[in-house]
């Protein structure tokens, strides 16, 4: 349990009542076989208004890694924003670990939300979920909008030394931290610029309070992430989609942007946000959302292409 006052779990108050002031409800649904979901979702669902499922990456919860963009959509969308299965407030007692099954799942609540057709954005681990949507779901997804998310990784990138860790075992220990030091690696290869000096009580607060839960369960997910992966296998979708990446990502380098590009094709559109690492929605949540909002709300181009930031194309 954390001590007798945790900044972490004062901070999580605050990230509650932030949704909920935005026009979210907390809400919880049991998909009858072992599952249950926690999700945020509209108190009052509009029918003039697209639906957009936002799906978190691995760490902490949904709440820490969507909240600067709930204020900014919430009046262009019903938000739909989902803790995946054994984060947050999401658990089974069902033995599957693939992104697959978590994107059953995620498809089961949304069918218990009375919701058909929707647009999806997933950032890092949440972009293979929403992946996997688009390709298991197809005719239900509008349009998908991808963040930093290697689906396009392969088991050999690992020993080829594409990756900052050597071994899935050392990326558990830096993405499912236990020990402060293992938090400053997180954010040392998360962030382009890394806080420093972080009092290792916040960071034993951070541990305890989001990362003890499911910590097993957890490493499954990472370990079924990795294993047997090869791009071979990655089933091939032609959706409307835009790729947002952070031009110094440490997670999933930058080639893995173009990879997945060159997956999806013509109907994709890779943006890349200059002075930013993995962490994109944190460090730069304005630039990412702008994106966002443009490719989500405009009419879709007629000409694909690649672009930074500052709006410049590059051929």
């Amino acid at each position: 349990m954390p001590g007798c006052f945790s900044i972490i779990a004062s901070r999580d108050r605050c990230l509650r009542y932030s949704f909920s002031s935005s026009g979210l409800k907390s809400t919880t649904t049991d998909l009858g076989d072992g599952t249950v979901m926690h999700c945020w979702a509209p108190k009052n669902h509009s029918p003039s208004k697209p639906t957009l499922l936002l799906i978190h990456g691995i760490g902490a919860n949904a709440m820490w890694q969507w909240h600067d963009f709930v204020s900014p959509l919430a009046s262009r969308f019903n938000l739909y924003i989902p803790d995946l299965v054994f984060f947050g407030d999401s658990y089974s007692s069902r033995p599957e670990r693939s992104e697959i099954f978590q994107a059953r799942c995620v498809m089961a609540l949304m069918d218990a939300h009375g919701v058909k057709k929707m647009m999806v954005t997933g950032i890092s681990y949440g972009g293979f979920v929403a992946y996997r949507m688009a390709a298991q779901f197809g005719e239900r997804i509008d349009r998908l909008v991808l963040c930093c998310a290697g689906v396009c990784t392969e088991e050999k990138d690992m020993e080829n030394g594409m990756f900052q860790v050597k071994s899935v075992e050392e990326a558990m220990n830096v993405l499912l931290p236990q020990k402060p030091q293992h938090v400053r690696d997180l954010m040392k290869i998360s962030f382009y610029k890394p806080v420093k000096n972080v009092p290792s009580c916040f960071l034993n607060d951070f541990i305890e309070v989001m990362c003890s839960e499911h910590l097993q369960e957890r490493k499954e997910l990472i370990q079924a992430l990795h294993k047997d992966r090869k791009l071979s296998d990655l089933p091939k979708i032609n959706h409307p989609t835009l790729i947002i990446w952070g031009e110094h990502d440490l997670v999933f380098p930058l080639e893995l942007a173009h990879r997945l590009k060159r997956q999806i094709g013509e109907s994709a559109n890779l943006v890349i946000i200059k002075n930013a690492g993995h962490a994109i929605n944190a460090e730069k949540p304005k630039e990412m959302c702008k994106h966002m909002k443009s490719f989500l709300i405009d009419p879709l181009p007629t000409a694909k292409h690649e672009n930074h930031s500052n709006g410049r194309k590059v051929d």
